[in-house]
């Protein structure tokens, strides 16, 4: 097992890295404040593990919650099931909340938590590799709109994160290659050999190689703390771990929370961004190709959905966090192992990518 921190003070946190964590009772009694313990999980995680959770929580008050699965239903409504069992079953302040599955379940029990009487602590224990990777690390926490994608939320941490390297074992080769998008990020904001080792051992990830994954497990939640430790709430160098979320986020709305899969979208928009990236002469047309190339190794998706255009794609971009004033501010490549925090970008070249990246292809 490894052990990174997540540096925040008095609110700092491990994340604890490796394979047979579930069934280390010590990792979850020791962030455990009272006896009163929620397990909110959803209905394809919860036969595969939630009863090797619970075994570990036997001299614990449990109850648990069984969400249904998917980004369709990561929603206030949802989220108010998990306040109905705490209140009905007369949960304290000091109780503590563990979010297990993926990242829908780890917004949406981290809200419930940051929510629940003002606070009351929780642990995460993501299922995915996308989850072990950048939603489970550094405290973002929320649900969806109709409107708009994760703009009802909190930051919040949690006492620990747990990522247990066997859980991949069940999870399907669309969702790890989806996990495999957010890898690919870290390497592109910020670390050039990190990307190169990518290139040359992206095959081996997804034949699924026990130590090939826990060594980019372990990679992309160093860069990531080190982000959150330097910038929590996201004033400064957080926002670069947005790369290609304004594009993608703005398809996940547009056709549907759940159609894509978050890393496929992200896949999709960070392609977006390496095109406009060019457009502003930081990306050589070399560059590019290898972003792409290595998406598409990945079985991404790299190609936005031809059901949205450009004037629905700026509709839709036209509602992120990240915005000032009513203008769209996008993270872009200076060069790859390389971005640039939120800056308003030129609406002519925007329009430009929205027009032309891979519309010929569809065509």
């Amino acid at each position: 097992m490894n052990k990174l921190l997540v540096e925040l003070g008095h609110r700092s946190y491990p994340i604890y890295i490796g394979s047979g964590l579930l069934n280390q009772t010590g990792l979850y009694t020791q962030h455990i404040k009272s006896r009163q313990v929620i397990i909110v999980t959803n209905e394809t995680i919860a036969p595969l593990y939630l009863d090797r959770v619970l075994i570990n929580l036997v001299s614990f008050e449990t109850e648990t919650v069984i969400l249904p699965d998917g980004e369709q239903f990561k929603t206030l409504e949802r989220v108010t099931d998990i306040f109905d069992k705490l209140l009905a079953h007369k949960f304290s302040r000091n109780a503590t909340l563990i979010a297990l599955g993926g990242g829908v379940i780890g917004d949406m029990g981290g809200f419930a938590a940051a929510c629940y009487q003002r606070g009351i602590a929780f642990i995460q224990i993501p299922t995915t590799l996308l989850a072990q990777v950048d939603s489970s690390v550094g405290g973002k926490t929320g649900v969806n709109h109709p409107l708009g994608k994760n703009m009802i939320g909190a930051f919040y941490q949690p006492q620990c994160v747990i990522a247990d390297a066997d859980v991949l074992d069940t999870l399907d080769d669309r969702q790890l290659s989806a996990g495999l998008a957010e890898v690919i990020k870290y390497g592109l904001i910020r670390d050039i050999e990190f990307f190169e080792w990518l290139e040359l051992n992206i095959d081996t990830l997804l034949n699924r190689n026990k130590q090939a994954l826990a060594y980019a497990i372990e990679k992309s939640c160093l860069n990531k703390a080190q982000i959150v430790s330097e910038d929590e709430t996201e004033t400064g160098v957080r926002a670069t771990l947005n790369l290609g979320h304004t594009f993608g986020h703005a398809i996940e709305t547009g056709v549907g929370y759940g159609t894509y899969l978050h890393g496929e979208a992200v896949a999709i928009g960070t392609c977006q961004a390496a095109d406009l990236s060019r457009r502003k002469a930081w990306l050589t047309d070399a560059d590019v190709n290898r972003i792409v190339n290595l998406f598409k190794k990945c079985r991404l998706p790299t190609l936005p959905p031809e059901s949205l255009d450009t004037k629905r794609f700026l509709e839709l971009m036209a509602v992120d966090k990240k915005n000032v004033d009513g203008q769209i501010r996008l993270i872009l490549l200076t060069k790859i192992g390389a971005a640039t925090l939120p800056t308003n970008v030129d609406k002519g070249l925007l329009v430009e990518t929205l027009d032309t990246y891979g519309r010929s292809s569809q065509a």
